[in-house]
């Protein structure tokens, strides 16, 4: 009896011992499956954190790359603003380049030459050409007659010197006139031009050029269109008188050698 009690002792504790490893086996399974959900859960953790850091650094690299973008369209326009006035400021210089060129052109033409009536040409083709008038008259103050004397006309009607009229106001004061009145009009009372430029030397008025019309494609005057009268009022004045009296002293002295050849032929 005693015997049997100790081979169900001994069963008992077997099988104490073996639950107490079945127990151990289940709890070391179960560990081990939260160990592995937990690593999977650090490892998933790990990806989302390691892909947020990869966006962070796109997003900043994207912030960058917008910001040097908007620096380079910033400087696009800064190029753009200054090729546009490089533009203009080429544009003006050409203009003012081709405007001296008129001047000089038209400075050297006028000095060019002792006849008188090649002057009083090139004066004419200045004032068509470069200014561009359609109708005007040329005039020279005789002061003996004390009247105006057309010396070039273009089209019909010259000045008058009526003594409260624009043309005697001019030769009185020494000024430049110029009307209000648009270009495209045209003036056809020859004592009311549209335009009224003294003749002057050394302050001296000898005559004018009064004009009273332009030409259709002239709308309005120019800085050139300015410098060409101030041109006119003095060179053109300087050029006409300085040929006219030329001519004359050619004359005088073709005369005194006309006349000096007389003498010797009567002499003989």
């Amino acid at each position: 009896m005693d015997r049997k009690d100790g081979i169900l002792r001994k069963a008992d504790e077997f099988l104490r011992i073996f639950r107490q490893g079945e127990e151990f086996t289940r709890n070391l399974l179960s560990e081990n499956e939260r160990l592995r959900f937990r690593i999977a859960e650090l490892e998933e953790s790990r990806l989302q954190d390691l892909n947020e850091s990869k966006i962070r650094h796109y997003e900043e690299h994207v912030r960058m790359l917008e910001d040097e973008l908007k620096r380079l369209r910033e400087r696009l326009s800064l190029l753009e603003a200054e090729n546009k006035d490089l533009a203009k400021r080429f544009a003006l210089a050409a203009v003012e380049n081709n405007n001296l060129a008129n001047l000089y052109v038209a400075s050297y033409q006028l000095h060019s030459t002792l006849d008188y009536d090649e002057v009083v040409k090139i004066v004419v083709e200045i004032i068509i050409n470069l200014i561009g008038a359609d109708r005007f008259a040329v005039m020279l103050l005789d002061e003996k007659l004390e009247e105006l004397v057309p010396i070039a006309t273009e089209g019909s009607g010259t000045g008058a010197r009526r003594e409260d009229g624009i043309i005697a106001a001019v030769i009185r004061e020494g000024e430049s006139y110029f009307s209000d009145v648009p270009l495209r009009k045209a003036s056809d009372d020859p004592e009311s031009p549209l335009v009224c430029i003294p003749l002057k030397i050394k302050g001296h008025v000898i005559g004018v050029i009064a004009i009273y019309s332009f030409l259709a494609q002239k709308s309005r005057f120019s800085d050139i269109d300015y410098e060409l009268f101030n041109l006119l009022a003095g060179h053109a004045a300087t050029a006409v008188l300085s040929s006219k009296l030329y001519s004359r002293s050619e004359n005088d002295y073709g005369t005194l050698r006309n006349f000096l050849e007389l003498l010797k032929e009567k002499t003989r």
